[in-house]
């Protein structure tokens, strides 16, 4: 098992972006894998899996999206518009990819990885979607509503003045177990050390901005989804866990899969969507695998 490295770069819109790498001091490895986590996730989520035998043999590079983690918050006046992390890994992959570029993504991460297969095909070797074909579809009807919650949660951030306090580590991993049932306390206190930061008054934060936490102004619609998915030309590999909080009804399911023109579908034994901290040997044998082919 190899260390990560500690980075972080600067984007063409000014933010600082932090990421770990594998091997990045190896120069023989031409093959960059990109490993996009979800909502609310870090880079450190990738840990396990990296420490599973992948860090041997790619070159990582494992990054905080924008506002999560260590890379730098949109400040005051900023939002997180969904297409901002794609300008993000566009700039990530610029100054770090090197001449193979695979990406992985996990929940939101998969979006994000999916769309940006979509947008520059050519680029992507492989790309492996961990439960990351989206949300539940939605309709146009519900968008005023959406966006009047926008905006009420919005000004409710705001005079809250901050992220939940946790006295302890031990209590900040308690809120992640609450969360996550199937995550050992082990990985959970871990979890906790990475992702937050001690406060003045000595207690912890999770390092997030909590903007995140108000309901984006935009819908998902499997539509628009799907206009870049069927761009895809690259070997794609479909992940999904057995138990799982997050499931399609089949046929939506079999109709999201049908998009992807080269696309191999998978379970992961044992775990939920949180496949990651779950079965974390067992998903980086799968994914060894895939982007060895």
């Amino acid at each position: 098992m190899s260390l990560p490295q500690s980075r972080r770069i600067t984007l063409s819109t000014g933010l600082r972006y932090h990421f770990l790498e594998w091997g990045g001091d190896d120069v023989t490895r031409d093959h960059t894998v990109i490993l996009i986590h979800g909502f609310l996730d870090l880079s450190w989520t990738w840990e396990a899996v990296a420490a599973a035998g992948l860090d041997r043999k790619f070159h990582l590079v494992a990054p905080d999206l924008r506002g999560h983690g260590d890379s730098d918050r949109v400040g005051a006046g900023g939002y997180y518009h969904f297409m901002d992390y794609l300008a993000d890994l566009a700039d990530l992959i610029e100054q770090v990819g090197r001449n193979k570029v695979s990406l992985v993504g996990h929940s939101m991460g998969g979006s994000v990885a999916a769309y940006f297969t979509g947008v520059y095909p050519s680029r992507i070797a492989r790309l492996a979607l961990l439960e990351g074909l989206g949300p539940p579809d939605a309709e146009w009807s519900t968008w005023p509503d959406r966006l009047s919650a926008w905006i009420a949660a919005w000004k409710r951030q705001r005079d809250r003045g901050g992220s939940k306090r946790y006295a302890t580590l031990e209590e900040a991993a308690a809120r992640l177990r609450a969360t996550d049932p199937k995550l050992t306390e082990p990985l959970a206190r871990r979890l906790a050390e990475v992702s937050t930061v001690r406060t003045d008054d000595g207690r912890y934060v999770y390092k997030h901005d909590p903007l995140h936490l108000t309901p984006a102004p935009y819908l998902f619609m499997v539509d628009g989804a799907m206009s870049l998915w069927q761009r895809i030309t690259c070997p794609t590999l479909l992940v999904d866990a057995q138990h799982s909080e997050f499931r399609y009804a089949p046929e939506e399911a079999t109709r999201r899969r049908s998009a992807f023109a080269n696309a191999r579908h998978v379970e992961v034994a044992d775990a939920g969507h949180m496949m990651q901290r779950h079965q974390p040997e067992l998903l980086a044998m799968l994914l060894d695998e895939f982007l060895s082919d």
